[in-house]
């Protein structure tokens, strides 16, 4: 098709790796930028090729730092437009501030949707993101907006270990729906930790809600932040006669002592993705990382085409 040269793919230092490997599966180059920063703080973009009439699409994690990167990310947006870009599709990996989606006490600010707000004051005119802390988010936007989960590809890398006996655990009693989709993707039977989190960053795990004795436990998350629920719920589920314990993420947040905790636990491996670039210095033997890239292009390309993203859910 003709305007299949019109596809172009735009990114910030969010995770560029990322950007590079969907732009190589879409067989497009990335857009030829410089995101850099003035002396005093300020993000400086330099665009160095023409981007009127093209169908952006700006790949851009806000992870850690993640108040940098939104910034990053709005900036490139506005940008764009102002440079005639005829549609401008945000693709958001991780979504930062997903976690303050409501207010849970008096005078609590609702952030995720404050960002919302920014993208699309900025100039997206649609939304990509995987696997949101809370689904919700996507009622948000008043532009369309793609949710991709992470499951087809943790499936896909757990059916080819070809465990026995399998249980799929969701550490808590939020986690369930996404725990029962890997559980029917793989084959495998279900449980819940029931887990309370007095404060933020804190959680306590405290009964299992299902049977593990004797099998091969996945836990699973959209996210791992410190990693003390993954680790606490691995010694519970080895107290209650689990076989082996493994846990797997869409989001590799990865802060505090999450790397010395998971390094120090009874998991026998985490499997995360490439929605967030994890340092060298965090990438130990325990963490095995699988790329989202594939998915991503295909999800991107069909966009383009103004073809079916749910197709490939499915």
């Amino acid at each position: 098709m003709e305007r299949d040269g019109s596809l172009k793919i735009f990114t910030g230092n969010a995770n560029p790796e990322l950007a590079k490997e969907i732009a190589q599966q879409l067989g497009v180059p990335v857009i030829d930028s410089v995101v850099t920063q003035f002396s005093d703080g300020e993000t400086q973009l330099q665009i160095n090729e023409s981007v009127r009439g093209a169908d952006v699409f700006i790949v851009q994690p806000t992870s850690q730092p993640v108040n940098e990167y939104l910034m990053e990310l709005l900036i490139i947006i506005d940008a764009v437009r102002r440079a005639s870009a005829r549609r401008i599709t945000a693709v958001i990996p991780y979504y930062g501030y997903a976690r303050q989606e409501r207010k849970s006490k008096a005078r609590d600010p609702i952030t995720a949707k404050l960002v919302a707000n920014l993208i699309v004051a900025a100039g997206a005119r649609r939304v990509v993101s995987m696997d949101l802390h809370a689904g919700a988010i996507q009622g948000f936007f008043d532009i369309p907006f793609d949710h991709l989960p992470g499951a087809p590809i943790l499936a896909e890398y757990y059916k080819k270990l070809n465990l026995d006996n399998i249980c799929v655990v969701s550490p808590d009693l939020g986690g369930v729906t996404r725990a029962r989709d890997l559980a029917n993707r793989i084959g495998a039977e279900f449980a819940i930790i029931e887990k309370r989190r007095p404060k933020a960053n804190v959680s306590e795990v405290l009964n299992v809600l299902g049977d593990v004795d004797g099998k091969d436990c996945i836990l699973v998350d959209d996210m791992i932040d410190t990693a003390g629920t993954i680790t606490k719920g691995a010694e519970l589920l080895k107290k209650f006669g689990a076989k082996t314990v493994r846990a797997c993420c869409t989001h590799a947040v990865l802060s505090g002592p999450a790397i010395e905790r998971i390094q120090n636990s009874s998991l026998i491996e985490v499997v995360i993705t490439n929605t967030i670039r994890l340092p060298e210095e965090k990438k130990i033997e325990k963490i095995k990382i699988l790329s989202v890239a594939p998915f991503l292009a295909k999800a991107i390309m069909n966009i383009h085409g103004d073809e079916s993203v749910s197709r490939l859910i499915k």
